[in-house]
């Protein structure tokens, strides 16, 4: 053996009692975080479910929903689209949850003579009668809903001495204006009646 295939032997003996074997993975530290995140979120979600049915019991002096009648009357304007939610009137964020004002679905609206009639499958059905309403317009958010400027439909009504601003986003948004128009003449009409009396 010459001395360079010497030297080579000892310097590759020498590398291989330097090298190690890459560390084992530590299963139980990991499991030990995936379990303590998995606790972290379900605690989150439950204090988020405390806080809405604390919001419920806080609301719970609006009385239960009208019902519709049983002959609205003939449909003035009918819509489908999505139900967003009520607030209070002027506050965009401060949500309602009392008898079900706080879920979101889709929702078929119908207006007629008698008021306005809210269809909302999976959810609470909710009827303004007209002389509850109190006017519409078209705006751009309520309670963590931001779209687009005036596409929203929001709709002012009377509850229980509160007022009460639900938001609505149709299927055609270009129907918003003409519901507008529509809702708004009808309190001016109610609002003119009432003065003359």
């Amino acid at each position: 053996m010459t001395p360079a295939t010497l030297l080579a032997a000892q310097l590759t003996t020498s590398l291989a009692d330097e090298e190690k074997s890459a560390s084992v993975t530590n299963w139980g530290g990991r499991i030990g975080w995936l379990v303590g995140l998995a606790l972290f979120v379900a605690l989150v979600y439950w204090l988020m479910r405390e806080g809405w049915k604390w919001r419920g019991t806080l609301q719970s002096d609006l009385p239960a929903l009208p019902d519709a009648p049983e002959h609205p009357g003939e449909a003035r304007l009918t819509m489908t689209g999505r139900y967003h939610g009520s607030t209070t009137a002027g506050q965009w964020l401060d949500r309602i949850v009392a008898h079900g004002l706080g879920t979101r679905s889709r929702a078929e609206l119908t207006l007629t003579d008698a008021g306005l009639d809210v269809v909302r499958p999976g959810a609470h059905d909710f009827f303004v009668p007209a002389g509850q309403l109190r006017g519409a317009r078209l705006d751009k958010g309520i309670a963590g809903k931001v779209l687009s400027e005036g596409g929203l439909l929001v709709v002012t009504w009377e509850h229980g001495g509160k007022l009460l601003d639900s938001g609505f986003r149709s299927d055609r948004a270009a129907e918003h204006t003409e519901w507008v128009e529509a809702i708004n003449s009808m309190t001016e009409a109610s609002t003119t009646e009432g003065a003359e009396r």
